[in-house]
């Protein structure tokens, strides 16, 4: 089950960050790059994690404990994997990125 819900969280990353990194490419700073890849993938990554939350939340009520265990881990790392995608990510590319892609500058050809 952790693996389950890790590998969506890495998803979420996956598809907010190859935005942002086809727009680096092309020369827009990090702040506009991380705009335009929330209006691109942010909407998907964000219904898809408050629909597998609200999914996985149901099994709380379910007579089997360990069910219910699940229930409650699994939504609290799908919730917290959207959030992280999309609140932590942008801070840590701005943390490692080289200063020209921060910048805005295109990589040479």
């Amino acid at each position: 089950m952790m693996a389950l819900g890790v590998g969506v969280g890495v998803d979420y990353a996956i598809y907010i960050y190859a935005a942002m990194s086809g727009f680096l490419k092309t020369g827009d700073s990090l702040h506009e790059a991380f705009y335009k890849a929330m209006k691109l993938t942010g909407k998907a990554v964000i219904f898809i994690g408050l629909t597998l939350g609200a999914g996985v939340c149901t099994w709380v009520f379910a007579s089997l404990k360990f069910q219910a265990d699940m229930g409650i881990l699994l939504t609290f790392l799908f919730l917290t994997n959207m959030l992280g995608a999309i609140l932590i990510l942008p801070a840590l590319a701005r943390w490692l990125l080289p200063a020209r892609l921060r910048m805005g500058t295109p990589s040479p050809a």
